[in-house]
């Protein structure tokens, strides 16, 4: 008997079919494709009926060669090839995962590749040339490597030929708008996009670098409305089709453009937000995707000097109008259906605090062009007519405070923040002519009394510190207010002259209540003594308090809100209304006035038993008269006058406070020089000329009277 033998099936190769392995076994084979290969039924052995075929490793492992690389099939295997701007950092193995293809840094690697004067951008995969602010691409928008260079703008301009009536500034907008217009759907780098936005309003005469030509202060719509649309072409040019749901910003020191776009099948939020130079729009992207094939873009951007070309001037009302805001523009680029599905909030920054007579309006850039027929019944060949100006149709206010205002859209355009301010009355020439003669004749007597003070020593005993400074006070306070109108449009000059005035007018309530203070010690001292010594407080303190407290009350004032001071709504150099702040002096002045009552009443309450003590019969009447007079006097003459500020409904209350507030250095020179017996005396010796004449034996008062003494205490 014979031992088995075994059959080697691979000896016939063509067992397991074409490109396949054959592996024999004790009774048995195995058939598996080569490499590269599968069987054409996946879930059988190969064979010569189910043969094996080129398996495609680029479809089905979409990631083989990593990121930034091209997965190339060939029979049995593939090839991994980097994409152009990419390269292996390991050249000696094939792109993988483990072996990523990495961009080329042209930039760092090939210095100078874009030119002198230029600036290179690297992006993954490929750089980008563009030129510096005050130079622009000498083929325009696009860049030629190898051809386009950077010129001045000025050189451009220069070679610039324009047509018959046009400008070469004008010529050379043209030539960038026909260029976006020719081109439509091209990609351009940011830095670009920032270039050429630089350059159109440096030409315009507007923006940080401008100085070629000037506009004047009633605007330049037609170039505005030119640049607007260049705005939108070039927004246009940064939107990537494809992407999903992106941010980009382009800032500069001429622009500041935030753009969001959402495409089909992204994580879209309903509403977004954009921002540009602290204002921002919000818009409900996910709404308008719905009706654009599910893919919106929106873009918010401020022009650096829009607001000149676009000027208030362009807003027809019949109120004082001002610029509020920066001109923002909200732009929906790259859309076909532009309708918004619900109004688009704005919230933008005010320039300055609104005035309280003032009225923020929202406002949107209008440029139509409206032909006219030239008879009845003609639809052609009539003659156009171009409008250009600031509308309210279709914007309104839905908030607004004094930093910003909530404007509500229902288009996007461009907008900005119109003030309208009513116009103040007309002047009355009789009451400006009178204030000024007012002013000066208070002026010349607050001199007198300064003087008086200063020269006339008729009484060693008595301290006219106190006196002299409140004068010295008033003085110069209207001396500013004669002035101070001349210095509303010196922002500086006006915020100096303000603080000042608030510093003087505190100062002379302080220096009143120094006075009585001054003399109801004196008061309190008669009951004690009768031969009265210079008394009061010493001088060093009564500097310390008469200046130290305004000047601690205005600083305090200018910490806290330091925009309080300045132009106001009359038109002078005063305290703002805003925030309350005319309280920093109204409180101040309430505060003294109602401690200088108190120590009134508390002088005349330690006043008449004096007087009792030391005078009799008629004369303690009469004395108590003179010195209550002389004391209720003074006390009215700074604070009741102030009082008719409040009240300027008609002419005569005009009249009667222009006069009593003017006149109240006039008032403090009868009260305290004329109605003083010593003065008037010592006036007598300098219009006589007598002070060196011998004095009579026995005419000498050792002491002044107790009535003068306590008036002038």
């Amino acid at each position: 008997m014979g031992y088995p033998t075994y059959i080697d099936e691979c000896f016939n190769s063509t067992v397991c079919g074409p490109e396949s392995v054959c592996t024999n076994t004790p009774g048995t084979y195995i058939c598996t494709c080569q490499p590269g290969y599968a069987p054409t039924e996946p879930d059988q052995e190969p064979s010569e009926t189910n043969i094996c075929i080129d398996v495609d490793e680029c479809d089905i492992y979409a990631t083989i060669c990593g990121p930034d690389a091209n997965c190339t099939n060939s029979i049995g295997s593939y090839i991994c090839t980097c994409f152009l701007g990419y390269r292996l950092n390991n050249q000696g193995v094939i792109a993988s995962i483990h072996n990523p293809c990495t961009d080329i840094d042209e930039c760092s690697e090939t210095p100078g590749i874009c030119g002198k004067l230029t600036v290179c951008t690297n992006v993954p995969g490929t750089f980008f040339c563009s030129c510096p602010d005050g130079f622009f691409p000498s083929t325009g928008v696009f860049w030629i490597v190898g051809t386009t260079f950077c010129q001045s703008i000025q050189s451009i301009l220069d070679e610039i030929k324009p047509p018959e009536g046009q400008t070469k500034e004008r010529a050379f907008l043209d030539y960038m708008d026909q260029q976006l217009k020719d081109n439509k759907g091209i990609i351009l780098p940011e830095a670009t996009v920032a270039n050429s936005f630089s350059a159109t309003m440096e030409v315009s005469g507007v923006g940080p670098r401008a100085g070629l030509i000037k506009v004047s202060s009633e605007g330049d719509g037609d170039t505005g409305s030119v640049i607007l649309g260049i705005s939108d072409r070039l927004v246009s040019t940064i939107v990537q089709p494809g992407q999903n749901q992106t941010k980009r910003t382009v800032k500069s020191s001429t622009v500041d453009l935030s753009l969001e776009t959402i495409r089909p099948g992204g994580n879209n939020t309903e509403c977004s937000m954009l921002s540009a130079k602290g204002n921002t729009m919000q818009i409900n992207l996910e709404g308008m995707a719905k009706n654009n094939n599910g893919s919106a873009a929106a873009a918010f951007m401020t022009l650096n000097g829009m607001e000149s070309l676009l000027s208030h001037q362009y807003f027809e009302t019949e109120n004082k109008t001002e610029m509020y805001s920066d001109v923002i523009t909200a732009i929906l680029p790259a859309m076909n259906n532009t309708n918004l599905t619900e109004p688009v909030n704005f919230t933008i920054q005010h320039k300055k605090i609104v005035p309280a007579s003032g009225m923020v309006t929202c406002v949107y850039w209008e440029d139509k062009t409206k032909e006219t027929g030239m008879g009845e019944g003609m639809e052609t060949g009539g003659e156009k007519t171009k409008t250009m100006r600031w509308s309210v149709e279709g914007c309104w206010v839905a908030f607004t405070n004094e930093n910003y205002t909530v404007c509500s859209c229902s288009h996007l355009s461009t907008f900005a923040l119109i003030m309208q301010i009513g116009e103040p009355p007309p002047e009355n020439p009789f009451l400006e002519w009178l204030n000024r003669m007012c002013v000066i004749i208070g002026l010349f007597f607050l001199a007198l009394a300064i003087f008086t003070f200063l020269l006339c020593s008729w009484n060693p005993k008595i301290n006219n510190t106190a006196r002299l400074h409140l004068c010295l006070s008033l003085f110069f306070s209207h001396l500013l207010l004669l002035w101070n109108d001349e210095y509303v449009e010196q922002e500086l000059a006006c915020t100096v002259i303000a603080g000042l005035l608030h510093f003087l007018v505190i100062a002379s309530f302080v220096w009143m209540l120094l006075e009585a203070l001054q003399l109801y010690l004196l008061v309190r001292r008669l009951t004690k003594v009768q031969v009265i010594q210079r008394d009061g407080l010493p001088r060093p303190l009564l500097y310390l308090i008469g200046y130290g407290s305004p000047f601690v009350i205005v600083g305090i004032s200018a910490l806290v809100y330091s925009d309080g001071y300045g132009a106001t709504e009359a038109e002078a150099c005063w305290l703002s209304r805003h925030r309350n702040f005319n309280w920093a002096l109204t409180g101040p002045v309430i505060a003294i006035l109602g401690l200088n009552w108190v120590l009134f009443c508390a002088t005349l309450w330690s006043l008449r038993p004096t007087l009792v003590n030391m005078k009799s019969g008629a004369s303690e009447s009469k004395d108590t008269r003179v010195i209550v007079f002389k004391i209720l006097a003074q006390f009215v003459i700074l604070g009741c006058t102030w009082i008719l500020g409040l009240y300027q409904s008609n002419v005569f209350f005009q009249v009667l406070f222009i006069i009593l507030n003017s006149q109240q250095g006039t008032f403090l020179f009868i009260v305290h020089c004329l109605l003083n017996k010593e003065v008037r005396d010592e006036y007598v010796k300098w219009l006589t000329c007598s002070f060196n004449k011998p004095k009579e034996s026995g005419s000498v008062k050792d002491a002044p009277s107790v009535s003068e003494d306590l008036a002038e205490g």
